[in-house]
C-alpha cells in the first residue's frame, strides 16, 4: 500500500517512521521535509492511503477530499468536526468511494491495555464496580507556547479523547452521562487539569487529565466483584506493569498475578499493521465511535471551560 504523510508534526514523524518504505511523500505547507504543500497538489495515482496528522482546523476538507477521490485515511484522533452531520458526510462518503476512514487511537495496542480488554471480557472479575484512570504529562509549556494547542477545553480533548476511548474499548456501549467534576487553567490559557466522572450506568467511572504530571504517567485501578485489576505505566515510559489480584473471603491477602514489560512502545506499528489490514479487508467506515466521542466531548468542553472560568 502507498501512502502519504499529511501534517509532518510530531505524530507525522512517528507515522513516517513506522510506515517507512510505504510512504511516497509527505505533504505539509511550511516543513522542509515535504514533497507536496497540499493535498490537493498530489497525484491521485501516487498513492492509496493517507496518514492524516494535522491540527484540528483543517482536517474536515482534507478528509473529505480524500475519502472522495476514494482514498483510505488514517487520522490522528480526536476527529474533531464541529456538526454531527460532519460526521455523517465522511461515513457516506467513505461508503461511496469503498475508502475506510479509521480514526487513530493507538493505545487500544498497549500490550497490558489489550490484556485488560481480555480480563474484562473473560468474566473472571464478575460484576464491575468502578474504574479510576489517570494520564498526565508534562507538557503544559509546549501546549501553551503552540499556536494552535493552548485553546478551546484543552487538555479535555486531547487525552480525555484517550481515556474515554479506553473506557469504550474495555466496557463496550457505556454510559453517556459523564460530568465535569473539576477543570482549572493552573498555567495555561485553557484547562490544563480535568477531572470528570459518570455516576450512572456501570461501572462507574473517574477519569483523571494533566499537563501538569512533569513525569508522564498512566495509572488504572479497577475494582470488581471477585478481585481488582492495575496498569500502572505505558510502554512509551516504561516499565510498565499490571496485576490482577484474586479476591479472598471474607477476607485476607488475594493471590496476585503480576506482569511487567520493559520494552519499546509497539503501538504505532501495531496500529499502522492493524489499519492496513483492515484496508485490505474491505472493511467499511464505521463512525460510531467518533459520534459517541464527539457529543460527550462538545458537551464537557462547554463546562470545563466553566467550571475553569468559575475557579479561576
Amino acid at each position: 500500500m502507498r501512502v502519504i504523510v499529511v501534517g509532518y508534526g510530531v505524530q507525522g514523524k512517528k507515522r513516517l517512521r513506522v510506515a517507512g518504505p510505504d510512504v511516497v511523500g509527505v505533504v505539509d505547507p511550511i516543513s522542509d521535509g515535504s514533497r507536496w504543500r497540499d493535498v490537493h497538489e498530489v497525484p491521485l495515482d501516487a498513492y492509496d492511503a493517507a496518514l492524516v496528522c494535522t491540527p484540528d482546523g483543517p482536517k474536515l476538507e482534507i478528509l473529505r477530499h480524500l475519502l472522495g477521490k476514494g482514498k483510505h485515511v488514517l487520522v490522528e484522533k480526536p476527529l474533531h468536526v464541529s456538526r454531527e452531520d460532519d460526521l455523517f458526510e465522511l461515513e457516506r462518503l467513505a461508503g461511496a468511494n469503498n475508502a475506510l476512514c479509521y480514526t487513530a487511537y493507538n493505545h487500544r495496542f498497549e500490550p497490558h491495555y489489550v490484556r485488560m480488554h481480555d480480563l474484562l471480557r473473560s468474566g473472571t472479575l464478575g460484576h464491575i464496580y468502578r474504574c479510576r484512570m489517570f494520564y498526565g504529562n508534562g507538557t503544559a509549556r509546549l501546549v501553551r507556547d503552540s499556536a494552535w494547542r493552548d485553546q478551546g477545553a484543552g487538555v479535555l480533548p486531547d487525552l480525555g479523547s484517550h481515556l474515554l476511548d479506553t473506557s469504550r474499548f474495555w466496557f463496550g456501549d457505556i454510559d453517556a452521562g459523564f460530568s465535569v467534576i473539576a477543570a482549572n487553567c493552573f498555567e495555561n490559557r485553557a484547562p490544563d487539569h480535568v477531572v470528570i466522572a459518570s455516576e450512572t450506568g456501570w461501572p462507574r467511572i473517574e477519569l483523571e487529565m494533566t499537563l501538569l504530571m512533569w513525569r508522564n504517567h498512566f495509572t488504572c485501578d479497577i475494582l470488581a466483584e471477585n478481585g481488582t485489576a492495575h496498569i500502572s505505566s505505558l510502554c512509551k515510559w516504561g516499565p510498565t506493569t499490571f496485576i490482577h489480584r484474586q479476591r479472598v473471603r471474607p477476607s485476607g491477602r488475594p493471590p496476585e498475578e503480576s506482569v511487567t514489560l520493559v520494552q519499546d512502545d509497539p503501538t504505532w506499528e501495531a496500529e499502522y499493521l492493524h489499519f492496513k489490514r483492515e484496508c485490505a479487508s474491505g472493511m467499511r467506515t464505521d463512525l460510531s465511535n467518533d459520534l459517541w466521542l464527539h457529543r460527550v466531548l462538545s458537551r464537557l468542553g462547554k463546562e470545563a471551560v466553566q467550571r475553569a472560568m468559575e475557579a479561576a
